[in-house]
Order: C-alpha cells, then structure tokens, then sequence
C-alpha cells in the first residue's frame, strides 16, 4: 500500500505555546477524527509489520493505545501496555524520565515478556526520544529486543530519531515535520 504523508500532515494540528510557553504541541486529535486517515494509518503500518519478526506489540500511553490496539488486533499480537505511574496494579518495572518539557514516570506490569520477545514500541510522535528510550529500557530490562520505535510523526527538529539511533534502535515515522 502506499500511504501519502501530505494526508497525514494535513490531519495534524499545531497548537502553539501549550501546555507550556515556547512548545508547539503536535495535536494528531482530527487524524484519530477522521476514519479514513485514522485507516490508512492503521493499514500502513499494518503492512509494514505483517511478515516482520516481532513478536510482541508494546503501546505507550496515551496516543499510543490507539495505534497499538488496532495494530495487535490487525497482526493477532499480543500488545503490551506501557503506563504513566500509578495505573497499573500488581508489582510493576518502572522507569524515570525526562521529555520535552517535564519529567515523567513509566511502568510496565513485571513479567510482561520474556527473553524470546521481539518487541515494536508504538506511540504517536517521536520527538526528543525520551519516552521510547523509557519504554526501550524497561522491555530490555525484562529481557525483550527492541525490533523498532514506529510513530506517525518524527518532530526531526528535536533529534530523537538520532537518539534512538545512536541506541542501535531502529525507527520508523509516517512523516516529519
């Protein structure tokens, strides 16, 4: 399938100055809007995936839940659930971290995968990378290989593909901005 990335630019939003001074936040809210887009998201990475070696799909929270169940459901893996601190019960892998514009916190139930366990993060926009090598760190902590970080947008401008790079982390984004 071949997917346009000018229809993707065109469902994404920028709201400047949010949630802080000096931030341009990337709303993706009329892409998940629109069923045709939010499909052609779903489809494209959906053929990128279906004869990949992964073995399991692990979606960071909040965004990235969308992309990720529909993703698992499509390619009838099993999806992993990558949380903010504090939402998931039982004893939990976490992990401090900082992003674009604060610090946060991420979680993973323990004994979420194993040593067999070939893994695609997914989430909405990769921007400094902070987030995906949270998220990197707590599968391989539990002895997964990270296959690749996929989102719809790389924000190239705050470096995170070189991140995740330098991490020997492959990446994949529908487009740039």
């Amino acid at each position: 399938m071949i997917y346009d990335k000018y229809t993707i630019k065109s469902k994404i939003r920028t709201i400047l100055d949010w949630p802080r001074p000096g931030i341009a936040f990337r709303d993706l809210s009329p892409l998940f809007q629109d069923p045709k887009a939010a499909r052609l998201v779903t489809d494209t990475f959906a053929q990128r995936y279906i004869d990949s070696p992964i073995t399991h799909i692990a979606a960071v929270e909040a965004r990235g839940f969308l992309l990720g169940s529909n993703l698992a459901y499509v390619l009838n893996k099993p999806l992993i659930l990558i949380r903010k601190t504090g939402k998931l019960p039982g004893p939990v892998d976490s992990i401090e971290y900082n992003y674009e514009y604060a610090k946060g916190r991420l979680e993973i139930i323990k004994n979420s995968v194993n040593s067999n366990a070939r893994v695609l993060i997914i989430d909405d926009v990769i921007a400094t990378a902070g987030t995906a090598m949270a998220a990197s760190q707590l599968l391989q902590q539990q002895g997964a290989k990270i296959e690749e970080v996929a989102a719809i947008v790389d924000l190239e401008d705050l470096n995170g593909r070189e991140t995740l790079n330098n991490a020997n982390i492959a990446v994949f984004s529908l487009c740039t901005l």
